[in-house]
């Protein structure tokens, strides 16, 4: 494990030291976690599969949502409802 200070600009920046920037390109997106006050960072290639799946499943529930507010909602069996989600 690496330790270093970092400090942030009055335009929110923060600079990630040399020594710990070596490996990672130019250009690089980070996706940031926050909570409370500790801060995760890590390379989005690391999560990407796993954001996908979650941003479309989010995008497959709010569809639904949408479908039930405007009395669109069918009944369904678990097993078409499981059918459903993996085709979608």
């Amino acid at each position: 494990m690496e330790i270093a200070l970092a400090r942030m600009s009055s335009k929110g920046q923060i600079v990630i030291p040399a020594f710990m920037r070596k490996g990672i390109k130019e250009g690089t997106d980070f996706i940031l976690v926050k909570e409370n006050n500790t801060f995760v960072i890590r390379p989005v290639s690391d999560l990407e599969n796993f954001l996908t799946e979650d941003i479309e499943f989010a995008h497959r529930t709010e569809e639904s949502l949408l479908k039930y507010k405007k009395g669109e909602f069918i009944s369904q069996d678990a097993g078409e409802f499981l059918s459903d989600l993996e085709l979608g």
